[in-house]
């Protein structure tokens, strides 16, 4: 069934049905669909259009209906409908004869699509913001059994200075957290009603848009009918904020992935999250966190294409429009998934303390200490860089850690080394001296700890 063909007389080709029908994508807005048409039922039984009884029909049959759509048991394999909207209505007419045949009166499938897609997103919203905070739940976990391990943190993926696990975790927290407070941001937006705009300059019917809105729980009407039915910024709103995590998804799978290697060795990851190899029996691969990287690009893409979908389109309405539909439905299905994987790999997670604190011992990053130790000792800065920089030099030429040469061979650098500056070049020290917010000293990250396992009902 068509919802536009009484001004034709010849059928659409079979080429033009191939990219111009959307009900092989768009059904998946059945229950929203369903739902927009019974708040709009009642909507014009109060205009006039429908009686009481007329709407009760029409209601009772939506709801039998949306019955089926929630539990996924709606017929649409032998449809040949041109979109969700005229399956709708095609499947009450078939039920209720005319009285179907009102529905549609004073509504617009521009305005139909635009809220039934609002209410969607608005759904996955929330389901996302439930995966993120498992992700950061299990990042707390790994963080709070594992408070006292250091291990190197990293700059041009060299090693730089020592950091203990948990503020690497933390640091990843606050990404995704910046992922939550966008969700957040773009539901306040997305969540406005077009629902009475019509195709562009509203309806001729006295239709009570706040109420449709409240009901369908909108914050409020959309207060524009040519921005209503054109508007698709909460659908950029949504991808990049998919793209964005997936992006902090990709970098912290990067950084388990070389947590992982034979040459770092710091991790470990479960056998459930791991694949083998069909030539190589000794190999487990990170596949979980490969695909996870991999994703990302897919992701992305569906922005991008977006974007130049939008860019040069008039107001109001283009068919164009309808491309928005399947990059976002694929963009949120793997975001989903990447952020539940993400979760079960992090919960596998376990950690080979002795070699991350060898490998942060390495790497003469306390060179950093000895330079502020002759900066306490009156020496400017910049001095003390290039002094410290020549004695790194002097270490690498006896393979050494700075902390075994002796400490004559210290004071060839420098008649200010004392005994002193042992305790400065050990490890623990290095990390726990850090006791600025933000650091990685034991204070300031057992507190930050503390406060995210406390806002996400963590126990401690």
């Amino acid at each position: 069934m068509s919802l536009w063909g009484g001004r034709f007389q010849d059928g659409s080709s079979a080429m033009f049905r191939r990219v111009n029908d959307s009900f092989p994508f768009d059904r998946v807005l059945a229950s929203q669909d369903i739902r927009g048409s019974i708040v709009w039922s009642r909507a014009i039984c109060k205009a006039g259009v429908l009686s009481k009884d007329e709407q009760q029909q029409l209601e009772s049959a939506l709801n039998a209906l949306l019955v089926k759509a929630d539990a996924g048991e709606l017929d649409f394999d032998a449809s040949t409908e041109e979109d969700i909207h005229s399956f709708v209505e095609a499947t009450l007419i078939e039920q209720l004869g005319d009285v179907a045949r009102k529905l549609h009166t004073g509504r617009s499938r521009n305005d139909q699509v635009a809220t039934d897609f609002r209410l969607w997103c608005r759904e996955h919203v929330d389901l996302l913001t439930q995966d993120l905070e498992l992700v950061i739940r299990s990042l707390l976990n790994t963080a709070k059994a594992n408070q006292e391990v250091i291990l190197p943190g990293y700059t041009h993926l060299q090693r730089a200075q020592p950091v203990r696990y948990p503020h690497w975790c933390l640091a990843y927290v606050e990404m995704f957290k910046r992922d939550l407070s966008r969700l957040r941001d773009l539901k306040a937006r997305l969540n406005q009603c077009p629902l009475g705009s019509g195709a562009l300059a509203g309806t001729v019917y006295p239709i009570d848009r706040q109420e449709i809105a409240e009901q369908l729980g909108f914050a409020s009407p959309c207060l524009n009918s040519l921005d209503a039915v054109s508007d698709r910024d909460y659908v950029l709103e949504t991808l990049f904020a998919a793209s964005t995590s997936m992006m902090h998804l990709s970098r912290m799978a990067e950084d388990l992935i070389f947590f992982n290697t034979g040459e770092a060795g710091f991790i470990t990851l479960g056998d459930q999250v791991t694949s083998g190899s069909s030539l190589m029996p000794q190999k487990k691969n990170p596949d979980a966190l490969e695909l996870i990287r991999g994703k990302c690009g897919r992701v992305f893409g569906s922005l991008q294409a977006m974007l130049v979908t939008m860019k040069g389109l008039p107001l109001a309405y283009n068919k164009d429009m309808q491309e928005d539909k399947e990059g976002l439905f694929d963009a949120m299905t793997q975001w989903h998934i990447c952020l539940c994987i993400a979760s079960e790999v992090v919960d596998t997670i376990k950690l080979d303390a002795q070699r991350c604190a060898k490998a942060a011992r390495e790497g003469y990053a306390n060179a950093t200490e000895l330079a502020d130790y002759l900066v306490g000792k009156g020496i400017p800065f910049r001095t003390a860089h290039d002094i410290s920089g020549q004695v790194v030099l002097g270490a690498l030429a006896q393979k050494k850690a700075i902390e075994e040469l002796s400490l004559d061979e210290l004071k060839k650098y420098s008649d200010l080394i004392e005994d002193d500056v042992y305790g400065i070049l050990q490890l623990e020290y290095l990390v726990n001296k850090r006791c600025i917010l933000g650091g990685t000293g034991a204070e300031p990250v057992a507190k930050a700890l503390d406060a995210a396992l406390a806002q996400f009902a963590v126990k401690a």
